[in-house]
Parts: C-alpha cells; sequence; structure tokens
C-alpha cells in the first residue's frame, strides 16, 4: 500500500479560486492560477494602495459592496489591512479557509464570491495552488482579518485572463478576503471530550497539541460492523457524503495494534471527497461535525476486503483516529 492509498489524490486545483461560474463541476475542475503559478514566483513589491472603497458590508464576515476602481491601479501588489484580527498568523503552507469577493478594478464587475455560495473556501496558501497575488498577499495576516488586495494581471490570470470568469489578460481584480482559518501541521480537534466507556473498543488519546493520539486497541475480537465513535465533539457543521474534508488521522491494525498510517508522521493534512475513500470512512465521517475527533473501527469489508496491501494483511480490521479539521 502507498502511503496514501486511503485517499484518492484531489487536483492542484480543485481548491483554488477559480469558481466563477454558475456550474459546480466547472469550478471543481477549474484553476485560478494561470498556470504558472508556483511556490518559486518572484517576490513582488507591496504598497498599501490605491484600492476601492468598501461602501457596504464592511463587518468581518459579511458579504461586501466593493466601489469601482478610481483611475489607474498600482502595477504593483496592493495590500491592506481592514480588520486586524487577534488569533495565529497564516503561515506558508497552510491550509487556509476564507471568504472572499473578487471583482474587476476598472468596471466593479462581481466575477466570483463565497458569500452567496454560504461556506468559506479552503485551499493551501503559499505554494503556487492560488494565483500569486494571493500566496504572496496573504501568508503572515492574522486570521480574523479582513484583507483588501488589488492584483495586477501578471499576479492573477496572466497575459490569457479568464474568458469564463469575463477576466481580460489586462485586469487588476481587486479582492476583499476575510481570514476565518488556518490550518497546518500540528492543527488538531477542537471540542467537548466524550467518555469512551466500551470496555470492548479501542481507547484514542485525548490530546489536541498537535501530536499523534495514542489508540490502545483492547485484546478482544474486532467488532463485526462499523464504529464510529465521537471522542472529541466538535461545534461545527454536520459532513455530508458529498463533502470533501481536511483531517489530521492515525491508522492502526487490530490485530497487534501496529500502526500503518498517519498524517503526524508526515506533518502533512489530508484533504479528500468522502466519496473517494473506503466505505468505513465515508460511512463513519458522514454526520460528523467539523472540529470533532472519530474513532473509526473498519471491518475489512468495508476496508481493503480481501486484498493485501503494504502494511496491511488481507482481512484485516483497520483502527482510525480521524480530526476532522474543515470542510472544504
Amino acid at each position: 500500500m502507498r502511503r496514501r492509498s486511503l485517499l484518492l489524490a484531489v487536483p492542484a486545483g480543485l481548491l483554488t479560486l477559480a469558481g466563477c461560474g454558475d456550474d459546480k463541476a466547472d469550478k471543481a475542475k477549474s484553476k485560478a492560477t494561470d498556470g504558472s503559478s508556483n511556490s518559486g514566483d518572484a517576490a513582488a513589491k507591496i504598497v498599501d494602495g490605491p484600492l476601492p472603497e468598501i461602501t457596504k458590508g464592511d463587518k468581518f464576515g459579511t458579504k461586501p459592496t466593493v466601489a469601482k476602481g478610481s483611475g489607474e491601479p498600482s502595477k504593483n501588489l496592493a495590500v491592506k489591512t481592514l480588520i486586524e484580527g487577534k488569533d495565529a498568523k497564516v503561515a506558508k503552507g497552510d491550509y487556509l479557509q476564507v471568504d472572499y469577493l473578487g471583482q474587476i478594478w476598472a468596471s466593479a464587475k462581481v466575477f466570483d464570491n463565497s458569500y452567496d455560495r454560504g461556506a468559506p473556501a479552503v485551499f493551501p496558501i503559499g505554494v503556487g495552488q492560488v494565483i500569486p497575488g494571493w500566496d504572496q498577499g496573504l501568508v503572515g495576516k492574522k486570521v480574523g482579518s479582513r484583507v483588501e488586495l488589488g492584483i495586477p494581471p501578471e499576479l492573477g490570470y496572466g497575459k490569457q485572463g479568464n474568458a469564463q470568469a469575463g477576466i481580460k489578460g489586462t485586469d487588476t481584480l481587486v479582492f476583499v478576503v476575510d481570514i476565518v482559518g488556518s490550518y497546518g501541521a500540528k492543527s488538531s480537534a477542537k471540542g467537548k471530550d466524550v467518555a469512551q466507556d466500551n470496555i470492548d473498543l479501542p481507547k484514542v488519546g485525548m490530546n489536541t497539541d498537535g501530536k499523534a493520539p495514542s489508540i490502545d486497541v483492547p485484546k478482544k475480537d474486532a467488532p463485526k460492523k462499523l464504529v464510529a465513535n465521537y471522542v472529541i465533539e466538535g461545534d461545527g457543521p454536520a459532513l455530508k457524503a458529498q463533502d470533501t474534508v481536511l483531517v489530521q488521522y492515525k491508522g492502526v491494525l487490530w490485530d497487534g495494534g501496529k500502526e500503518f498510517d498517519s498524517t503526524y508522521k508526515r506533518s502533512q493534512l489530508a484533504q479528500f471527497p468522502l466519496a473517494q475513500v473506503v466505505k468505513g470512512w465515508s460511512q463513519g465521517l458522514t454526520g460528523k461535525k467539523v472540529g470533532s475527533r472519530v474513532l473509526i473501527v473498519v471491518p475489512p469489508e468495508l476496508g481493503y476486503g480481501d486484498k493485501e496491501q503494504q502494511g496491511i494483511p488481507a482481512k484485516s480490521t483497520l483502527v482510525f483516529s480521524v480530526d476532522i479539521i474543515a470542510k472544504m
């Protein structure tokens, strides 16, 4: 088994900014970059303006209305913190959770916004998976901040623009971004502890310090049916079967308790659509709340069945601790 074979790879462009059309399938396939963005982009000069005024919805978390740009925009990356957050700074490589609105400087045409979709977007920041203006303008900002960006073409969609969104290769883009959360390799569940009083089931550690929790498997017969119990119950939205999630997890074998996979060891969160993992995960996590830690015991028929994987014998019962960090 490859170390990440539980999870099917998510295309790099799935979590980018180009949710510009009405077709959700197109949003999932499109990319916000011009294809050339990468973590090696030369650092842009950052200035604090000019930037258009917000005329309505000036509070964090509310959909803003932004005036048309006045005069010529800066040829540099314009970044202004409108509301200063009080939480941790966004680090390069974090998964950033944001609400945002994007429009064209010259016309004030709104080409995309997450507020109307009713859910923040989540994507890696600073590593070339969004347009360079975002990568360079948002790293270092604090969670809870509202940031306005003026992004010249070379730090946006490049010379070809984005025809689907009505963006020309000469357009400067204006974004208002509310930084809802930022998640890194040390992120953990947050919520209330739940009693683990069934002596026939594994016990999972309750630590939330970013280190892998312990999983103590009892020396008893494995359950025949799927188990999916809260260890820590978060207060976020319940996951739906079609959702894509961001998680920390650790997996061990019921027989012997040997660890076979862990995001903690890779120091990297994992993302996946619930519809594209083993049935024990998709069934076990559906309905669970974001922010939670969940014990999942997967019988062979909902895992790998008769197939032997690297580190996993055939017909194995699998035990997981899964922290649901965010819904994507």
